[in-house]
């Protein structure tokens, strides 16, 4: 699909995203499904290989999941609730008001709101549920692993990040949201990782691979080389948190 808006950072590792990216805790499906009008149907825009719309399929009788990355889409995993498809955010393939569920996870910051949000009205069932959901930068338990971390993140890398990359960061609390907002408390995200696994998970960063091509040697090499020996056994897991955020609104049409 060419589309000249479309800014597409995950394409080319996106074997490694569906291997290494966290999945949704399922009781954040259990919270948007409650505040749907139904649980009929669910689209999930900006899927990339269904990280949440394996969490909404748990919920709801079906779920549309769309990215505008067909290699993204490649790497799903098939699902009986599940129908991935190649699409725009802008261009959704459902009928008027058939929607009981929107939800965009880690992706609102890529969208032209302005369309999407044209598109949302159209297809939302009176008093439908958009959710905007997003995760920051993880944290360690401990702090003697957790210090390099933020240190690659806020400082190897900060010349790197697309800049709509603060978005994410602020818990997309600063994007435009001209709909009925419900304030939620949003579940925990968080998982236990080995050392392969949370470096395996750094390196599909947009930051990575644009600090890689930019050096001509990927620096994530170096923190994990930095990292291992304070790791202890490689193959130990930690725990890892994320700060998950949820902006919901309900549709009124």
């Amino acid at each position: 699909m060419e589309n000249r808006e479309f800014k597409d950072h995950f394409s080319q590792q996106s074997q490694d995203y569906a291997l290494f990216r966290p999945h949704y805790p399922d009781a954040l499906g259990k919270l948007l499904a409650e505040l749907s009008p139904s649980t009929k149907l669910a689209v999930d825009v900006g899927c990339g290989s269904g990280q949440l719309s394996e969490v909404l399929a748990n919920y709801f009788d079906q779920v549309l999941a769309i990215d505008a990355s067909s290699e993204q889409i490649a790497q799903a995993k098939p699902h009986p609730k599940i129908q991935y498809g190649q699409a725009l955010a802008e261009e959704i393939p459902c009928a008027d008001h058939s929607i009981d569920l929107i939800s965009v996870a880690q992706a609102a910051h890529w969208l032209n709101l302005e369309k999407f949000y044209a598109e949302v009205r159209r297809i939302a069932k009176p008093n439908a549920i958009l959710a905007l959901i997003s995760y920051g930068v993880f944290s360690v338990d401990e702090p003697h692993l957790d210090h390099y971390f933020k240190h690659f993140y806020k400082v190897t890398l900060a010349l790197y990040w697309p800049p709509e990359r603060r978005h994410v960061d602020e818990g997309y609390k600063n994007l435009p949201f001209p709909f009925q907002e419900m304030v939620i408390q949003p579940p925990v995200l968080q998982v236990e990782w080995n050392f392969y696994q949370l470096i395996g998970y750094m390196s599909t960063w947009s930051a990575v691979k644009a600090a890689t091509q930019a050096l001509g040697h990927n620096p994530l090499n170096a923190l994990a080389d930095a990292l291992l020996p304070e790791w202890e056994d490689p193959e130990l897991p930690r725990v890892i948190r994320w700060p998950l955020s949820v902006r919901a609104g309900r549709i009124i049409v």
